[in-house]
């Protein structure tokens, strides 16, 4: 058996967090050959290349990548075990790390990831947004636990992920109080030529606003197309335009962002999935965000 030198890890890890080898030296009051030497004899010992030198920088490779993920984790544990050795916590928590598509709203995410926080066994949740495709590569080598979308994978980014249904969601319009008024009088066709705030043409919910405007014959005048969808209330709030959300969160849109509704989307719903490399699930905290969602977030 091939055992871990977990002193050349550890010293791996601190360069690899601060970023260069000066940097680790004075978080470790240690030479930098003395760090070099513990870098290069962990490198020899696992047969892979942990650093690239890109200019005076040290970038990691992807099994330096790999490593450091798995370094995280375990000095992290260590850390833990030893807090609960020292009766400073009676349980350790645990930990979630989440890939949030952008443009999913960000009261939907919370709404998701609440239980997580506030059930008999909470979690810590680490997030990380940003495109699918800047997602799904880090889910592919356990760098994230589970990536929230919407949208089920897309074959054409080469990962092996598998899709899990949370739900699906009644799409609702909302803008500030005195547009509202004026565009729910003979919803839907009061749209037509309206001043709209939509979400990226990239995006799932943009597909289906764009096929439901053409299936009930209604033009907005489109004010500005955003892949931040906090963006877009803001521009709401302050009576840029209507835009679309999930009906999901319709009451913290209404109370917390002083938003009125206007109408709803009758037969078709915006899918919620969360993305994950088990098609049979083993982390409990995953499971129990897929469960939840189904059971109390979402209609069937």
């Amino acid at each position: 058996m091939d055992w871990l030198n977990y002193h050349h890890l550890l010293y791996f890890w601190h360069v690899a967090r601060q970023g260069s080898i000066a940097a680790a030296c004075e978080k470790l009051h240690l030479s930098p050959p003395t760090i070099s030497a513990q870098v290069r004899e962990l490198e020899r010992s696992l047969g892979e290349t942990l650093f690239n030198r890109v200019g005076r920088n040290l970038v990691l490779t992807e099994a330096g990548r790999v490593a450091f993920r798995y370094a995280d984790d375990i000095f992290s544990l260590g850390r833990e075990f030893v807090d609960v050795v020292k009766a400073r916590s009676s349980e350790r928590p645990r930990r979630l790390r989440v890939g949030v598509n952008d443009v999913l709203p960000k009261l939907l995410v919370y709404r998701l990831l609440e239980p997580l926080l506030s059930g008999p066994e909470p979690a810590r949740i680490e997030c990380v947004q940003g495109t699918p495709a800047q997602l799904l590569p880090p889910l592919s080598v356990n760098d994230l636990d589970v990536v929230l979308s919407d949208a089920p994978v897309d074959p054409q980014i080469r990962v092996r992920a598998f899709s899990h249904l949370l739900g699906e969601c009644v799409i609702s319009f909302f803008a500030a109080p005195k547009l509202a008024r004026r565009l729910r009088p003979g919803f839907p066709k009061s749209l037509d030529g309206a001043p709209a705030l939509l979400p990226a043409a990239s995006s799932a919910l943009r597909r289906t606003l764009d096929e439901w405007f053409d299936s009930v014959g209604v033009r907005p005048s489109i004010v500005g197309e955003f892949e931040d969808i906090a963006l877009i209330r803001i521009f709401g709030q302050n009576g840029m335009g209507f835009f679309a959300a999930h009906e999901v969160v319709t009451k913290e849109i209404s109370k917390g962002h002083r938003m009125d509704a206007i109408g709803s989307i009758k037969g078709r719903h915006e899918q919620i999935y969360a993305i994950s490399v088990e098609r049979r699930l083993k982390n409990p905290a995953v499971a129990t965000l897929i469960d939840s969602a189904r059971s109390t977030l979402f209609v069937s």
